[in-house]
């Protein structure tokens, strides 16, 4: 364990003394959104660099942009279109290139489009591809791949309409308008379609009910007729990230032995282990389009591997070796490969995520990395930005679980003596996930003020291993209610925190979790949930296919296991609720419906506890909009200030949250 970020914030001894969480700060609301375009996507072609790049100013827009020879940098796509893909709601894998040709599924209507940008770039008209479906929205694309010779594209779709949703690989035309072709149908989801080397087969991913891709999945390689060659019926095995190298053989990651690693495929040998490092390579597949390893000229692959809870890149060499890079980021993602460059979404803990490349010599050494897309200027110095501590903490049945505590920074302004600052647990969403060593803003917003945070990486996260990931399975709702418990515990013990000001927030899963910790434990003083569940039964009834059977392995099977959903629901122990609490809920959110924090708002309410409801129209499942953002943090600061009791800047002009029960 360690810290990272450079040395400790230092306070002149002339500096103010003011109470935690009343702290003055450059870390605004609008400084969190202001031009703010994390990159969500990469691509190598031709030797330009692409990227898609989320603008929370243009109402959560997805532009993607291209990085030519001369290094000069251009939209492809002008407003409205909007490069984001609806397939299992979390989407992802939105667009592909190939030469000068962009391919991508366009928001508003969930169709296939073509733009060429051989003679022109920023503005170019795209030209729909794939046809107008009956209901609006109702055929959904996502996870596109070229064939070798230009010809034609093979694709996820996703058909909605009367009955049960309907997953596929389509086949159709690259560049002039036509109806698909079904060419794999029958599981209930498949992803990662792609083309052998010489255009003659492809391979794709499959799974079914009750699995998520994370539990166990199939590697399927045919045309007409298909073969198994990673996983099957008998086996649980995740698969994931399936890529052709030029020689023909098949790589993917396989967590076969417990930790995600790198095999092989070929159809003359079978499959083989190439790199097992003994810590994960890879994360869950929750979108589309992710990549952690890459193929480069002359046998040589790239990986990103995590460890504590930090990212590494190596490269494995011919003849097995590794080497190690030597990059200053704890964060990669989206790693992808042409010829000897390598470019990814980077991050560090003093920079936001940005894109990258890096040249790759024969031996597997690394080089320089080379910005793409630079991150914000801030204008902030470094000693305003908390370091990232990773922690591991006893909790329940012997058990060890893991984090990452960020200290309040402040360099000009000093804390009473024998005061203990505020913390807010954060507890990531999934509950599937992890998280992630980076610079985020969001979080240097309380850190600056004087408030702590912990990220909470409790059993069930990944990138700790398959048996850590499945200490969550029947256990959602005590494990990580148990952990998050603990850390509070760890944190106070060890004199970090005040023990009377312990606050615990989550979005989605984790807000489920933080409702289940306000219901079930007693060390926090109040609570936030974003777009939270708060009933389970409802969420297995009501919530979209791809999630429709997760909580049969996280809870138990819907509805046999009825007793132990409402057990662990909060809507059903609100009278255990009696501390304050916030809720924030976008209105067009198809993952976690707004009754399910209606529910729960209206029970607290009742009760008689403090409780704070801001519902946001136009959001979905996730907030994505500049000032939803913005009044999401501010609304969630003013509550706190209420509460826990301390005031807010008068630098800043932050709305007082109408709080009922105060």
């Amino acid at each position: 364990m360690g810290t990272f970020g450079g040395p400790p914030t230092l306070v002149g001894v002339d500096a103010p003394e003011m109470p935690y969480g009343s702290w003055p700060t450059p870390v605004t609301s609008e400084l969190v959104v202001r031009s703010k375009r994390t990159p969500t996507g990469v691509a190598l072609d031709g030797g330009d660099v692409w990227w898609s790049e989320s603008r929370p100013e243009e109402g959560g827009r997805n532009v993607v942009r291209r990085q030519w020879a001369d290094g000069t940098v251009t939209d492809v796509l002008a407003a409205p279109w909007n490069a984001r893909s609806a397939v299992h709601e979390y989407g992802g894998g939105a667009w592909w290139v190939s030469g000068d040709v962009l391919w991508f599924t366009d928001w508003a209507s969930q169709r296939v489009h073509r733009v060429d940008t051989s003679t022109t770039t920023t503005g170019t008209e795209p030209v729909a591809l794939t046809p107008q479906p009956a209901v609006g929205r109702g055929l959904r694309y996502a996870d596109g791949d070229v064939s070798p010779d230009g010809t034609t594209i093979l694709c996820v779709r996703e058909q909605h309409g009367e009955g049960e949703v309907v997953n596929t690989i389509v086949r159709f035309a690259a560049a002039v308008p036509s109806v698909p072709e079904v060419v794999v149908d029958g599981p209930d989801f498949v992803s990662d379609p792609r083309w052998s080397p010489d255009g003659s087969s492809w391979c794709w991913l499959e799974w079914d009910h009750p699995d998520m891709p994370w539990d166990a999945t199939r590697l399927v390689v045919g045309t007409g007729r298909s073969r198994v060659v990673a996983a099957g019926a008998d086996t649980r095995e995740s698969v994931g990230q399936p890529t052709w190298a030029p020689d023909g053989s098949l790589w993917f990651v396989s967590d076969r032995s417990g930790f995600g690693s790198l095999h092989r495929w070929t159809s003359g040998g079978g499959r083989e282990v190439v790199v097992d490092v003994g810590e994960d390579i890879g994360s869950p597949q929750w979108t589309f389009g992710e990549s952690c390893f890459a193929v480069l000229d002359g046998g040589l692959v790239a990986f990103r591997s995590t460890r504590d809870g930090l990212d590494r890149l190596a490269v494995r060499r011919p003849d097995g070796g590794v080497v190690d890079a030597d990059l200053p980021y704890t964060s990669m993602t989206q790693l992808r490969a042409d010829g000897t460059r390598l470019a990814f979404v980077a991050a560090s803990p003093t920079t936001e995520p940005h894109v990258v490349h890096v040249t790759v010599d024969r031996s597997g050494r690394v080089g320089a990395p080379v910005i793409v897309m630079a991150p914000r200027d801030l204008g902030i110095d470094a000693p305003w930005f908390s370091r990232p501590e990773p922690i591991d903490f006893p909790t329940g049945d012997g058990d060890v679980a893991h984090a990452v505590y960020y200290a309040p920074a402040n360099p000009e302004v000093r804390a009473p003596a024998g005061e203990r600052p505020p913390l807010i647990v954060v507890i990531h969403g999934g509950p599937t996930s992890a998280a992630r060593v980076l610079l985020n803003l969001s979080y240097q917003y309380w850190t600056t003020r004087g408030i702590a945070v912990v990220d909470v990486n409790y059993r069930g996260s990944s990138g700790y291993g398959r048996a850590y990931r499945e200490k969550l399975a029947g256990a959602w709702g005590v494990a990580d209610v148990e952990d998050c418990a603990a850390v509070c515990r760890f944190l106070v013990d060890r004199g970090d925190v005040d023990p009377e000001r312990l606050c615990i927030r989550g979005g989605s899963a984790g807000g489920f979790t933080a409702l289940a910790a306000l219901a079930f434990q007693d060390v926090f003083s109040a609570g936030a949930s974003l777009y939270g569940v708060a009933d389970l039964a409802a969420l297995a009834r009501d919530t979209h296919k791809f999630e429709s059977r997760y909580l049969d392995g996280l809870v138990g099977p819907w509805p046999a296991a009825r007793a132990v959903y409402e057990a662990r629901s909060p809507i059903f122990h609100v009278d255990r609720i009696d501390r304050p609490l916030v809720v924030f809920q976008g209105l067009e959110d198809e993952v976690v419906p707004p009754n399910q924090s209606e529910m729960i708002v209206e029970a607290v309410r009742a009760k008689g506890v403090p409780v704070a409801y801001v519902a946001f129209p136009g959001e979905q499942h996730g907030f994505r909009q500049a000032a939803t953002i913005r009044a999401a943090l501010d609304g969630e600061l003013s509550f706190y200030a209420q509460v826990l009791g301390f005031s807010l800047p008068g630098s800043e002009d932050i709305t007082r949250l109408p709080v009922d029960n105060l």
